[in-house]
């Protein structure tokens, strides 16, 4: 099969501006919500990008652990690349791909980390083997083997046992949006598009061309 020829039409629905929401955190609740109730596969991951100080662009996925008005939040290693792109350039993007359902979400803003307090919080929510990952995983760097991991993880399970405290290389980062864009898949790649820009204190909606 050449992969050039592979296409899909896309059916399933429609975004318009009269059935869409003012508040753009509004409109992705509503999304994910559905994306969630669909049992879409992960629905809460997404695609963040960071660029380092060489201007070269990376893209990771990560969980999305929770969102309001301040913006989206995740959790990770402080001291992995996109943290450290992040110290140099605290701008980031965020996008949501829900095949199923034919809907993309693009997010951008100033990147903050969260709260000691709140990465305090979520990590002790977290099953005890990915609190002992935590300590045993140096992130992005380079290891001669997976035994580095297998030993690692060994050490801080004997040394913590069932109460590994958070690492404080670890914690979250928040989002702050200034830009949304929601894209909704449409029949003969006419595809619907809104986006959402931060002017004056208020969220200007207005619709692009695909």
């Amino acid at each position: 099969m050449n992969i050039a020829d592979i296409r899909k039409s896309y059916e399933k629905a429609e975004l318009s501006e009269a059935h869409s929401q003012a508040d753009p955190l509004m409109q992705f609740d509503q999304w994910l919500k559905e994306a969630i109730a669909s049992e879409v596969p992960e629905p809460n991951a997404m695609t963040v990008a960071t660029v380092g100080p060489d201007l070269r662009p990376s893209t990771r996925v990560v969980l999305i652990k929770g969102y309001d008005e301040r913006g989206i939040v995740w959790y990770t290693n402080y001291e992995s690349q996109k943290g450290q792109e992040l110290a140099g350039n605290p701008y980031a993007a965020l996008q949501f791909h829900w095949v199923e359902l034919e809907r993309v979400v693009r997010i951008e803003g100033l990147v903050e980390k969260v709260s000691a307090e709140d990465s305090d919080a979520y990590f002790a929510t977290r099953p005890l083997d990915s609190r002992i990952g935590a300590w045993a995983s140096p992130q992005s760097q380079v290891i001669p083997d997976r035994t580095v991991l297998v030993t690692a993880a060994a050490k801080y399970g004997a040394k913590f046992l069932l109460h590994p405290p958070r690492p404080p290389h670890w914690g979250g980062y928040r989002l702050k949006p200034d830009t949304w864009q929601f894209w909704q898949g449409r029949k003969s790649r006419l595809h619907d598009r809104l986006r959402y820009r931060r002017e004056n204190d208020a969220w200007v909606r207005e619709r692009l061309a695909p």
